[in-house]
């Protein structure tokens, strides 16, 4: 009895590891053929649904940037009206694109979609002749590097957004970040080799973990138009402020020295500086830059299916995959990893809140003192005052998580950015007295965005009609021609052994 039992327990091991086997050289044969190329990647494929056939985990992972599910405690990756939630934010931006809308950005999937939505990007009318230039396309779509190939990059730069409305319709992809032929990953922007150049640095030098972070500095950073370069007066090149370095102060001086101005404010006509999204300049100031996390690492992490391990193209927070990000270095509990990322976003917030409406209340305190006659070099040194604080709160607060990537950095900006408006705000109220001025000013409704759009002189139901007829019949017609073109480009499809 004894041998039957030892019999049947051996020939079930042998039965098990049998399969243990058989599943191992599954898993091989699956790894060996899983990334068998069924396409030819030829040239700058700005279409992801081709780079699919090849790579299908990371191409249906990326699919999920659609998903506008997640929300945090300030955050979402769906549709929030940012200056319904923060109404003086009109007064800041008064005179700029952004006093007439501005939402929560989506995910990479929407690119493309929220260009032609924005009631910042035009009507119909200004379709062709807005001010608007291609350059703002330049980080939206893998058809832009297409482009500058195709036509050269200052030709590129030339152009309206309305010239290549036919041309961009693939959001980010693929081809934005990797080499067709070994997959590497590659910098597609000119802008961001010309900005380590100016740092005397050469981004050729990277390694392959920095590179993780540097293909997203291409879009996530700090930029402006520079229309002074020799022998290209025409374009709007897109630029990198980094010569003298990353952060807040090295970059308002350089602005300061070319004397550089994004907008001047039509209430208290200072020449201002609007921030992008400063996310790299931010990471590169806080502990996981220093420790050698790189952006992929907890914005794309490695995960595994069917046996394989691959990067996670879903691009967003951590916080919506806490095990796969965080994990991976971190032992706290989950709730415990989440408390401490919202407590820091909580402490910057408080102050940046405050900060804003100190903001709005100087542009309209020195709009006073301007209707009150106030002379232009009184004003000069008050202007700057709102200039630079306004500067760095919106360093702080344009940035993609930057109270999180670093909090003290962040904290510092936003105490540096109250001392200067709160010392203008002084100026202010001395001049003001001295102009006869002798008690506060009148201030508009900052609870109501509409109230403070009419405020600064935006009729809004007009923008938005003359969008949805721009949406109606401009956009479909672009999508249209741009589908057809696509259609008839050859793909190349590989035989396969398998």
């Amino acid at each position: 009895m004894k041998n039957w039992i030892l019999f049947l327990l051996t020939a079930l091991v042998a039965f098990l590891l049998a399969m243990l086997a058989y599943t191992i050289m599954d898993r091989r044969t699956e790894a060996r053929f899983a990334y068998q190329p069924k396409v030819k990647l030829e040239g700058i494929e700005p279409r992801d649904s081709v780079w699919g056939l090849n790579y299908p985990r990371q191409y249906q992972s990326y699919q999920q940037t659609k998903d506008t599910t997640f929300k945090s405690m300030y955050n979402t990756s769906g549709f929030k009206d940012v200056l319904d939630d923060q109404p003086e934010l009109v007064v800041l931006w008064a005179g700029y694109g952004f006093s007439k809308d501005y939402n929560h950005p989506r995910g990479h999937a929407y690119a493309v979609t929220d260009v032609h939505q924005t009631l910042r990007t035009g009507a119909p009318k200004e379709a062709g002749d807005g001010p608007q230039p291609s350059t703002c396309w330049t980080c939206k779509s893998p058809d832009v590097p297409r482009l500058m190939s195709e036509i050269g990059v200052t030709e590129y730069y030339s152009k309206k957004l309305s010239d290549f409305g036919t041309e961009v319709i693939n959001p980010i992809g693929c081809a934005d970040c990797h080499n067709p032929e070994t997959m590497n990953l590659t910098i597609t922007r000119p802008a961001l080799i010309e900005a380590f150049e100016a740092m005397g640095k050469n981004i050729n030098e990277a390694s392959h973990q920095e590179m993780r972070s540097l293909v997203c500095a291409q879009c996530h950073v700090e930029y402006y138009f520079d229309k002074s370069k020799p022998g290209k007066e025409n374009a709007m090149y897109l630029t990198f402020p980094w010569k003298d370095g990353l952060n807040v102060e090295a970059m308002e001086a350089y602005y300061d020295q070319i004397g550089f101005a994004d907008w001047v404010h039509p209430i208290s006509k200072t020449p201002m500086l609007k921030a992008q999204h400063p996310d790299y300049e931010l990471y590169e100031m806080g502990v996981h830059a220093k420790r050698g996390v790189s952006c992929a690492d907890c914005h794309m992490p490695y995960k595994n299916e069917g046996g394989q391990k691959f990067t996670d193209h879903h691009i967003g927070s951590p916080l919506s995959n806490v095990e796969n990000s965080c994990f991976v270095c971190h032992r706290e509990k989950q709730a415990d990893l989440m408390t401490d990322v919202f407590d820091r976003q909580r402490k910057v917030k408080e102050g940046s809140s405050r900060l804003q409406k100190l903001l709005a209340m100087a542009h309209i305190e020195a709009g006073k003192a301007l209707e009150l006659g106030a002379d232009d070099q009184r004003m000069k040194e008050i202007q700057q005052g709102i200039r630079h604080a306004q500067w760095r709160w919106d360093f702080v607060v344009a940035s993609h998580g930057g109270p999180f990537h670093a909090p003290l950095e962040s904290s510092r900006i936003i105490t540096s950015a109250t001392d200067i408006i709160q010392e203008t705000r002084i100026q202010l109220s001395r001049l003001l007295a001295d102009l006869g001025h002798n008690k506060p000013v009148e201030m508009p409704d900052f609870s109501s965005k509409a109230s403070l759009q009419a405020y600064i002189g935006l009729d809004i139901p007009s923008e938005k009609a003359a969008k949805k007829s721009f949406l109606e019949e401009v956009v479909p017609q672009w999508l249209k021609e741009g589908k057809a073109r696509e259609a008839k480009k050859p793909t190349t499809i590989l035989s396969s052994s398998r």
